[in-house]
């Protein structure tokens, strides 16, 4: 049994509205929401997000250094539960976080990653 479903990839990017729009056009899925601070396609089975971060730079290729910018989004059912479970698996919880309804965890590689409750989806 799986502590929880993967829903989302979210992207940084410097335009999330021109992200989603290229993104909405290559793949033929639908734009959700868009607005100037983050933007979001929904496809058949999961979703593609877009982040815009301030002074955003694109990852190089190839990138000597390994650093790729997204980050995954996960439904569970149960968000304090899941949010221990992961924490004894070797997530951290650090401490800003985006609101009531995410939770922004890192991996033990140090990769963020979020989980909301599977009825938000």
């Amino acid at each position: 049994m799986s502590l929880a479903e993967l829903k989302m990839i979210t992207l940084d990017c410097a335009d999330a509205p021109a992200s989603a729009a290229f993104w909405s056009e290559v793949l033929g899925w639908e734009v959700a929401h868009s607005q100037d601070e983050y933007a979001m396609l929904t496809g058949p089975a999961h979703a593609l997000g877009f982040g815009s971060i301030p002074d955003y730079e694109a990852p190089a290729w190839p990138n000597e250094h390994g650093s790729k910018q997204f980050h995954l989004d996960l439904a569970v059912d149960d968000l304090e539960t899941a949010e221990k479970a992961m924490v004894n698996l070797g997530a951290r919880v650090p401490d800003e976080q985006p609101g009531e309804t995410w939770r922004v965890l890192i991996d033990p590689g140090g990769h963020p990653f979020c989980i909301t409750r599977a009825g938000s989806w």
